[in-house]
């Protein structure tokens, strides 16, 4: 026991599975219970521990209403669980140890510099408070904003209430909503104040939180560092393309977009499009979507949100280093450029890796769930890809999933909250510095 104890301590990124693993079984402990559900029975072991996992990896994938099943005290242990998985649970320990005025080692360093995907330890510290801070202060104000919304429809506790669980679950980019049956935003999906505030809760959360802190000291410097710039046009990109795409493919469906005003078509093609990147928000019904719209969603699901956010996915800087390489193939460049800088390659490597390594992950995912679901392929994919870019929509399939498909789904949630290149460093030993290299080949390729 002692030895394997110290296995799983030895390295930050066994630290960070063993971290996340604790909190997901100590919140499924918590959903168990009686007092956590609203029935006042208590809710079985597998569905507490689905729920879970998917408040701490902030997927919003649930097999039972959490708005109708969970009772106040269940709701707020999925809130809790959300703000712990979203900001990190290092994140979180550090900012009490701060509250301590206790001394932060340097292997507690190392740790946050996993969990933050960051390139050194230099400034880790005040990188969390600013974490800190700005998470607090975006949920504070989209909470107002929620409140002053929804007190026209329910009471001001009701509303307050409403406002506060969305807000936190929204900028995390969970997904959960207690607006019951599994309805998420489709009763507002003409509102231009929810959808607008919802659509800046998720994009400030999936925007990363050195982005958030470099736009915030631009007054200041007057610069963007390369990794802001590239999360700031990549995503701004992708938002603006997928609205477009969206809005093409689903203006005349009936079921979809096809009542709506023009405007509210914008509306709704915008939050689509955002959302899919690992909020899991959707004011339209995704099982009613085209199926070329739903393809569209899996790729941008896979694609997710950025670097040291609170989103899953093979991450925006991923995507763009991707095509960078693409690009400068195509041109016969020997180096990967953006903004008159040269990516080193072992980043486009890095990325090259990510992604062939999800890839497998969700392909891997999806052919054992078409073995346990009797459902079309689509659907199994469709499923597969929210749950390890933790993104939380889902075409209908999370609702019949069997035991073992609902284990399935909870391992691509974990997987994809700590990422592909952290789980196998914490599996796997690292090994050292290569002594040598080997003699140039040559295959021909393509």
């Amino acid at each position: 026991m002692k030895a394997a104890f110290k296995w799983l301590t030895a390295s930050p990124p066994r630290l960070l599975v063993l971290g996340f693993a604790c909190i997901i079984f100590i919140g499924s402990q918590l959903l168990r219970l009686p007092a956590a559900s609203a029935t006042g029975e208590a809710t079985p072991w597998l569905d507490a521990l689905f729920t879970a996992t998917s408040a701490t990896c902030v997927t919003g994938l649930v097999v039972v209403d959490t708005g109708t099943h969970y009772s106040a005290f269940g709701q707020l242990v999925i809130l809790v669980l959300i703000q712990v998985g979203g900001l990190g649970f290092m994140t979180m320990a550090t900012l009490f140890a701060i509250f301590l005025k206790r001394r932060i080692s340097l292997k507690e360093r190392l740790i946050l510099q996993e969990a933050l995907n960051q390139t050194s330890i230099e400034g880790i510290v005040r990188l969390v408070r600013r974490v800190v801070v700005y998470a607090l202060s975006i949920e504070a104000a989209g909470a107002v904003l929620f409140t002053a919304r929804f007190m026209f429809d329910v009471s001001p506790g009701r509303a307050a209430y409403l406002g506060v669980f969305h807000a936190i679950s929204f900028f995390n980019n969970a997904g959960f909503d207690i607006m019951g049956d599994y309805r998420s935003l489709t009763m507002y999906a003409g509102d231009p104040l929810v959808n607008i505030v919802s659509m800046l809760l998720i994009v400030s959360g999936g925007l990363g939180f050195v982005v958030l802190s470099d736009l915030a000291d631009f007054k200041k410097t007057r610069r963007l560092t390369l990794h802001s710039k590239v999360v700031l046009s990549m995503s701004g990109f992708l938002i603006l393309f997928g609205a477009f795409v969206i809005f093409i493919f689903e203006y005349s469906n009936p079921d979809t977009m096809g009542p709506l005003t023009f405007g509210e078509k914008i509306l709704a093609a915008f939050l689509q499009s955002v959302s899919p990147r690992t909020a899991g928000v959707n004011s339209l019904d995704i099982a009613s979507l085209r199926q070329a719209t739903q393809f569209f969603i899996i790729l941008y699901m896979f694609i997710g949100a950025s670097p040291g956010s609170t989103g899953g996915g093979i991450k925006t800087t991923t995507f763009a280093a991707l095509l960078g390489a693409v690009w400068a193939m195509i041109r016969g460049k020997q180096d990967v450029a953006m903004f008159r800088y040269r990516l080193a390659q072992e980043r486009v490597y890095k990325a090259l890796t990510i992604t062939l390594i999800s890839l497998a992950i969700v392909l891997i995912g999806t052919m054992i769930l078409s073995t346990t679901q009797d459902r079309h392929f689509l659907m199994i994919l469709f499923e597969a890809t929210s749950a390890f870019g933790t993104v939380g929509l889902s075409m209908g399939l999370t609702l019949e999933l069997t035991d073992a498909g609902k284990i399935m789904i909870v391992l691509l949630m974990f997987i994809g909250r700590l990422g592909p290149l952290t789980m196998g460093y914490a599996l796997g030993p690292r090994k050292g510095r290569e002594l040598y290299r080997h003699a140039e080949g040559k295959i021909m390729i393509g």
